[in-house]
């Protein structure tokens, strides 16, 4: 939030939003205190929001390529070792461009979830 001071109180401008709130100086820590929290909580549940509706679940290959093509965050079965990611990285990987943001580069292993 950015604040700018007046006599009575401050302005806080929401980066995120844009949205600006004038805070009187009295209870002014509290008044911060709860804003910035509620920046926290709105920035938290949109990056959720964003990546819940950009993950995907597939045991099929050619389905997990399409995914991989929509830059989907895919769940897919793998058994952890490293000359099986190797392959997964490499017949993944585009030499065709499907799509110009696409990644040709093939599938990332990145964690693996507790819930399974």
């Amino acid at each position: 939030a950015v604040v700018s001071t007046q006599s009575t109180g401050v302005v806080a401008v929401r980066r995120d939003t844009g949205v600006k709130a004038t805070l009187a100086n009295e209870n002014l820590a509290e008044q911060l205190q709860t804003l910035l929290n509620n920046i926290h909580d709105d920035m938290y549940n949109k990056a959720l929001k964003e990546r819940d509706e950009n993950m995907a679940v597939t045991s099929d290959w050619e389905e997990f390529c399409n995914l991989l093509d929509q830059k989907k965050i895919i769940q897919a079965p793998y058994c952890g070792a490293i000359p099986c990611e190797d392959a997964i990285k490499k017949e993944s990987a585009r030499t065709e461009v499907v799509d110009d943001k696409a990644p040709a580069m093939g599938a990332n292993t990145l964690c693996i979830p507790f819930d399974q």
